[in-house]
């Protein structure tokens, strides 16, 4: 039985290639990318495709029987057609089942600058379950490695800002949501249900706690207002290349924690087949591997 992996390039989608590939052998596991070389991971097959393209992303799929679908990045392009043609391709080549990544929220969304972004991932969600093919939906919680470089970043300073309050919200590292992502792409009894992949709910205050004492760190958490939010955000490169907008997504998802919309009970478990890792846990394994030095605390 082989499993595909699509936009394989990005991290979780190495992630993902790399799980699959600790259980089943490398002759069933096959990556597509738009760019197949970017993908690292050797001994599986590469391919090219694209959102873009059924034709390309049909072809790619030839003979597979599982597709893990990772949803397209938000930018300039139109995401809810990049998925169906994705969905479209997978029932053309005969793909047997189908399993997409979507993000977690319990519908308070709606009041959020994250919205927008969400109702591409719900109707993704319901375009597969619509399409006649095997399904399983995976809704990621926040990618803790992300948050916490901004907390080790904050040791400079001495403050970790956002606007999430005392909202709480479940963390998970990529690679524990690629395990349980795997073994949901593997185990024909999820077929048919949605999962919340996340870790314990925690508040921004708690989770800079736990950096603290991980890490070494002297942070405190302050919250900020929404503009200010985006303004800092804006301060960051990677983001900053990205556009304005992309910053007040990312603030909206910063809401989405302050109302309790990413607040959400975890089915890790019943998914993956062991209990998901403390968010301490998951530090402790990132701690090693982090390739950022942490800045000196102030005076």
């Amino acid at each position: 039985m082989k499993i595909a992996v699509s936009a394989a390039s990005g991290r979780l989608g190495h992630a993902v290639l790399r799980a699959l590939l600790a259980d089943t052998g490398a002759d069933n596991v096959v990556a597509i990318a738009r760019s197949p070389e970017k993908v690292d991971v050797a001994g599986i097959e590469k391919r090219p495709g694209d959102y873009n393209s059924t034709d390309s992303m049909a072809a790619a799929l030839a003979g597979i029987d599982t597709l893990v679908m990772i949803s397209a990045p938000v930018g300039d392009w139109d995401r809810v057609v990049l998925h169906r043609n994705v969905i479209a391709a997978a029932r053309k080549a005969g793909v047997r089942k189908l399993l997409f990544t979507s993000v977690i929220g319990n519908g308070q969304e709606q009041q959020t600058w994250f919205w927008g972004a969400q109702q591409v991932n719900r109707q993704a969600e319901a375009d597969l379950k619509a399409s006649g093919l095997q399904w399983v939906v995976a809704r990621n919680g926040l990618y803790l490695e992300m948050d916490l470089r901004h907390i080790i970043h904050a040791n400079a300073s001495g403050v970790y800002r956002n606007v999430g309050g005392a909202g709480e919200c479940g963390y998970i590292t990529i690679d524990e949501l690629a395990f349980a992502i795997a073994r949901l792409a593997q185990d024909d009894r999820h077929n048919g249900k949605t999962f919340n992949l996340v870790g314990e709910n925690l508040s921004q205050a708690a989770l800079v706690q736990l950096a603290n004492e991980v890490f070494g760190l002297k942070v405190r958490y302050e919250t900020l207002s929404d503009e200010e939010n985006i303004a800092l955000l804006m301060h960051d490169e990677k983001i900053a290349v990205r556009g304005r907008d992309v910053a007040r997504m990312l603030t909206g998802c910063f809401q989405c924690v302050r109302n309790g919309a990413f607040n959400v009970p975890s089915d890790f478990e019943a998914a993956a087949g062991r209990p998901v890792k403390t968010t301490r846990q998951m530090m402790e394994g990132l701690r090693a591997g982090l390739s950022l030095q942490i800045p000196p605390a102030q005076a």
